[in-house]
């Protein structure tokens, strides 16, 4: 009789536990091998059909940039033309999504700012010779730098003052001595863009290495495989071009408009799809072999799982405040105050700096629509006191085309005029010997911001105030292998990756009353359904057998 009341509540109690043994026999076989992935080396094959120094028009001598660009143009007539037309070269960019006109020349930041008053020293990043002030002319062809993206000798840089130019004469600057570059052996030697020529700006950007991107820097000239499984020197070894491929020096990839849900898979020439600078491009969209994980794309990006820190190659900058510049030493001249490990955690040129190291993301929701301040918007400041947003990437949860996405949230504190609500312009960079306004020579913030509003024609009232802001940048570089990625326990867990972020109910992390109180009922239920069940088999089972007893006992009496 024991065993009958016994066995239902066995089962009633055992099934919930084979339930949670099957699922975790199941994450079990989705969990990834612990040993890195092993790769040839990726060798682009090159078809090289040309010996450049074989070219008379090359053997120079060259005396500037623009004139080996003239020689480029013979063969190459319609480059300069092709380049022109591109973002790195006029700086500007149309978001159709949000009819902005963005780009370097339009856009605030919160590292320097602004570029407009300061040409000559922020166009030492541009593709282009001699953008010195607000007069450039954009149309003249052998303004356009060929070398700066085609030089395979790693001996052609950019002078930090030049506008544009290398130093064409033997000279000291920012602690280094720096040597004109042999302008016919590096025309003689060029060759596609590398991660070196890319990562020449792209490293830099911001005034620094591992200053303005997030997943962006040095350490990726020669990562390993376990900083970026893409890049890796040891490994697969893409070049830059690889995913960020050009027609008519069109650079697919875009921060303004960043393609945030690739639903055209692997690309193919008939797919008409040419920007390679999305997982789903090369990786597809059911690229996990578990249908488990594939349910994840409709929610998640690639990035989400697959970066799980950024700056693991070396520390990055994390904040810049403006509004401690200006401090001099003891003798009154510019002071540069550094940590422990040698990173500027002051300037008086450029106020203060955190630095931090292997960063885990922050996580919002995307569609790729971005806004961003531009010159002269009027400012609406946060009432919930949040630092005012540089730019906006955050959609509403689950919006059509939205994915959870990975980025840096670099936050500062910037000059602005608190009387015309407005982001001041401040003119750091001298644009000669007789300017006393540039804020990097005289350290007066109310002549450097007279100056620059003055430069595009904006009202200043004379006041100077230092806004809280923050901006978003998406992480997409430095992949980890796959056996580093993201676990289910990451996420699925209290207080995982993803706690805070709205429009997603996570098990493991997340409890809804309702379903608790469900939950207790079931399990409840269900005891108290075997228990019941064994005490009424029980007491049925006795019952039974008093009255065969009973017969058989009558049956004996007879």
């Amino acid at each position: 009789m024991l065993k009958q009341w016994l066995l239902p509540f066995l089962f009633a109690l055992t099934v919930p536990l084979l339930l949670l043994f099957v699922a975790h026999q199941e994450m079990a076989r989705i969990k990834l091998s612990d040993e890195p992935p092993q790769h040839e080396p990726f060798l682009r094959q090159r078809t090289v059909t040309a010996d450049h120094s074989q070219f008379e028009i090359l053997q120079g001598p060259f005396e500037t940039g623009p004139d080996v660009t003239a020689a480029c143009l013979t063969c190459h007539t319609e480059a300069a033309q092709q380049v022109m037309g591109t973002t790195h070269w006029t700086w500007t960019y149309f978001n159709e999504q949000t009819g902005q006109e963005l780009g370097k020349l339009n856009t605030i930041n919160n590292f320097c700012v602004a570029f407009p008053s300061n040409e000559g020293r922020c166009s030492s990043c541009h593709v282009g010779y001699g953008w010195r002030d607000n007069t450039y002319d954009l149309s003249i062809e052998t303004n356009v730098d060929c070398l700066v993206c085609h030089d395979t000798t790693g001996t052609y840089e950019k002078f930090p003052t030049g506008a544009g130019h290398p130093t064409y004469v033997e000279q000291d600057f920012g602690g280094r001595t720096w040597y004109p570059p042999d302008l016919v052996h590096v025309a003689q030697n060029i060759g596609p863009p590398s991660r070196a020529t890319c990562g020449s700006c792209h490293f830099s950007g911001g005034g620094g290495d591992a200053v303005k991107h997030a997943d962006l820097d040095s350490s990726l000239l020669a990562p390993s495989v376990d900083l970026d499984v893409h890049m890796a020197a040891d490994g697969l070894n893409f070049d830059c071009t690889v995913c960020h491929s050009a027609i008519n020096h069109q650079i697919g990839g875009s921060r303004y408009a960043p393609t945030v849900a690739d639903m055209s898979g692997v690309d193919t020439p008939a797919s008409g799809d040419y920007n390679h600078a999305t997982c789903a491009s090369c990786h597809a969209l059911d690229v996990h072999e578990n249908h488990y994980i594939n349910r994840h794309i409709d929610t998640l990006a690639c990035e989400t799982c697959h970066i799980p820190s950024y700056g693991r190659g070396q520390p990055l900058k994390m904040s810049w405040d403006w509004s401690t510049a200006g401090e001099m030493n003891e003798d009154g001249g510019r002071m540069i105050l550094r940590d422990d490990d040698g990173f500027v955690i002051y300037d008086s040129q450029k106020g203060g700096f955190t630095w931090d190291f292997e960063v885990v993301p922050e996580y919002l929701w995307t569609r790729g629509e971005i806004t961003f301040a531009t010159i002269g918007d009027t400012l609406i400041l946060p009432e919930d006191g949040e630092p005012y947003r540089i730019n906006d990437p955050i959609s509403e949860p689950r919006a059509e085309g939205a994915r959870i996405w990975p980025a840096r949230a670099f936050t500062g504190l910037q000059p602005y005029d608190p009387v015309n609500e407005m982001f001041i312009i401040p003119h750091l960079f001298p644009t000669g010997p007789d300017d006393q306004t540039a804020y990097w020579r005289n350290y007066d913030w109310v002549a450097s911001a007279q100056y620059g509003m003055d430069y595009v024609g904006l009202p200043f009232s004379g006041e100077v105030d230092f806004l809280e802001t923050v901006m978003y940048w998406p992480i997409d570089h430095m992949v980890a292998p796959a056996n580093q990625a993201l676990t289910c326990t990451s996420c699925h867990s209290r207080d995982g990756r993803l706690a805070g972020v709205e429009g997603v109910y996570i098990p493991g992390q997340h409890s809804h009353p309702l379903l608790t109180v469900l939950g207790v009922l079931s399990i409840g239920g269900g005891l108290a359904g075997a228990s019941v069940h064994g005490v009424l088999r029980f007491r049925s089972g006795r019952r039974r057998k008093q009255r065969v007893d009973s017969i058989l006992n009558e049956g004996g009496s007879s």
